[in-house]
């Protein structure tokens, strides 16, 4: 069965639009990853500060493929125009994973 990743972010309110427009402009670079099955993110609407990045892989080994090849790159690079890397949105991150035991979809009339 699949695995799934939430990257739990901490969004100050200030940094939130900030955020979103990152993420919008790395839109689809997920995609195109071997094993890659789904990917969302999870506004919060009321009580906490945390957005939700919820991706789901078909296996664990073609998460870390993608944590070590496509993530990386993608964090080690994205200098901003004078050379300093821009500050980082959250303020805190935490990773849970979790193995897809049961699943459904809707009915098809």
């Amino acid at each position: 069965m699949s695995v799934v990743k939430i990257n739990v972010l901490t969004v100050p309110a200030e940094q939130r639009e900030t955020l979103e427009k990152r993420f919008a402009s790395r839109a689809h670079a997920v995609e195109g990853s071997d094993g890659f099955e789904w990917f969302e993110l999870l506004r919060p609407l009321e009580g906490t500060d945390s957005y939700l990045v919820y991706t789901r892989w078909r296996d664990e080994e073609s998460f870390q493929a993608w944590m070590e090849g496509p993530m990386k790159a993608a964090h080690q690079g994205g200098a901003a125009p004078g050379g300093e890397r821009p500050r980082p949105a959250a303020s805190g991150s935490t990773l849970w994973s979790f193995e897809v035991v049961q699943q459904a979809a809707p009915a098809k009339p």
